[in-house]
């Protein structure tokens, strides 16, 4: 390009990008941050990159290595080029807190996955009771704005998309100035769909840049189940709420705090959801798909039936003991247990408790005085200081929040659904059989019900001793 061209090309760049700022309104900070893994509240910040971009300005680069405290991995070194010895003698991020908020202040922040930049930053702020708030952009999202019909829009797939370079890519400030030219060259050649790509992404919630919103608008903000889906078969998490839509945007708020929600809004792709007539039929359906399609990060409702319960015949008989879940028998059991390590545990904490005997308990063989006697907290079962039957009527009350209680009907049950829907769930024997419609009559049965399941148990349990008179009594052979 001759030089005068060139001349008058730098010319109307610097005034499209001094028009763009005036019109956002406020100076801009690309960022970039390299850092010691991907979790927020575990992991630290190693290099900080900025480019400041203002209005009649000369861009100004600022950038620092940070000692994290840690140990860096041979992953992140490897990546980075960062080894443990560039950072002796680095500050820390908490020395340059200060000087860091003092110079984002009043910009807007834009960073390409702006949600996993400003997790850390507002972490790292947090960590030295610094407050932080600032207008960001996801320079990913305004990728995907602005190339809709283009798969990729990574930073990689950016720079080869638009023939940027970069000589130090994965540092920090080598990776903000490639959002630097990226700002620029969409400011020069696509100004007007840039302004209305940003003012639409701040009009928006805070949504992972890889979900769409209008994904989010179609969600019904009614009883139901939903499910986050990364590029895994099996889905990141399943929940359940009354208001969908709400709940699903919860978990984008503010998943800084939250490692589990951070690691969500990282992966997920996709968003389906179900639809359920009420709040009872919204938890049998996420109990039930949990369990089926096993999600990554839900961890309480997993566990299908393989879990342990306290078997206790009552005062005078046997010690209590620790069986498998497939034997539990309503009436002399007690509580569910993910393992026998916690039903354990759950045995030891009534010990303490109630000044139970740890020999009584079935916690300790032998004969003479138990543990527990020797450090003053049994009452003496062991040795005849309080007799066996005493001590026996204290574990029995102790155990009754536990009880697994027997089926209080004398066959199944019914529970319509609320909100004018249309079916009515059987249950029998804390099992959920399946469904009947309310007009037709016509049943639907469950494939496999579980002989028991706890989580089935506690919602039932739940429901049918607050609402007692939505149950109805069913005559029925299922």
């Amino acid at each position: 390009m001759p030089r005068s061209n060139y001349t008058m090309h730098m010319k109307n760049r610097r005034a499209s990008f001094d028009q763009l700022l005036a019109d956002l309104g406020q100076p801009i900070a690309c960022v970039d941050l390299e850092t010691t893994g991907g979790r927020p509240q575990q992991d630290r910040i190693l290099e900080v990159g900025i480019v400041f971009l203002s209005q009649n300005e000369e861009p100004r680069e600022w950038t620092q290595l940070l000692n994290p405290g840690c140990s860096v991995s041979p992953y992140i070194s490897k990546l980075t080029g960062i080894h443990a010895q560039m950072l002796h003698g680095m500050p820390r991020f908490e020395e340059l807190a200060e000087q860091l908020a003092a110079q984002l202040q009043g910009h807007i922040i834009v960073a390409h996955n702006a949600r996993f930049d400003l997790a850390f930053l507002r972490q790292s702020f947090l960590r030295a009771e610094i407050p932080f708030k600032a207008k960001t952009l996801c320079s990913v999202k305004l990728s995907r704005q602005l190339f809709p019909s283009e798969a990729r829009h990574g930073l990689d797939a950016v720079m080869d998309r638009l023939a940027i370079s970069c000589s130090s890519r994965h540092r920090a400030l080598g990776d903000a100035r490639v959002v630097a030219e990226f700002i620029h060259r969409m400011a020069e050649q696509r100004y007007d769909d840039l302004v209305h790509a940003c003012k639409t992404q701040w009009q928006q919630e805070s949504l992972p840049p890889n979900i769409d919103p209008q994904e989010i608008e179609s969600i019904p903000n009614r009883p139901g189940v939903y499910l986050f889906l990364g590029k895994s078969e099996l889905p990141l998490y399943i929940g359940k709420s009354i208001h969908l839509r709400k709940r699903v945007l919860d978990h984008f708020r503010n998943d800084f705090h939250q490692d589990r929600e951070f690691r969500i809004a990282q992966q997920v792709e996709h968003i389906e959801w179900i639809e359920t007539a009420d709040e009872l039929g919204a938890l049998l359906l996420e109990a039930r798909l949990v369990k089926e399609r096993k999600p990554i990060y839900n961890r309480i409702l997993r566990q299908k039936k393989d879990f342990c319960t306290i078997f206790w015949e009552g005062p005078g008989t046997e010690p209590p003991k620790i069986i498998h879940g497939a034997e539990l028998r309503p009436g002399v059991c007690y509580g569910t247990f993910a393992n026998r390590r916690s039903a354990k545990a759950a045995l030891k904490h009534l010990a303490q408790k109630s000044r139970l005997c740890d020999i009584r308990l079935g916690l300790q063989n032998g004969t003479g005085s138990c543990f527990g006697f020797q450090i003053k907290r049994c009452l003496g079962a062991c040795i005849g200081q309080e007799s066996a039957i005493q001590h026996d009527e204290r574990l029995y009350d102790a155990l009754q929040v536990m009880q697994i209680q027997h089926w209080p009907y004398s066959g199944p049950i019914g529970i319509p659904e609320e909100n004018d829907g249309f079916y009515i769930h059987v249950f029998d024997r804390w099992r959920q059989m399946g469904m009947i419609h309310k007009e037709t009559g016509e049943s639907t049965a469950l494939d496999n019900p579980l002989i028991f399941d706890a989580d089935m148990y506690r919602i039932l349990l739940r429901y049918i001793t607050n609402s007692p008179g939505n149950v109805l009594q069913l005559d029925l052979d299922w």
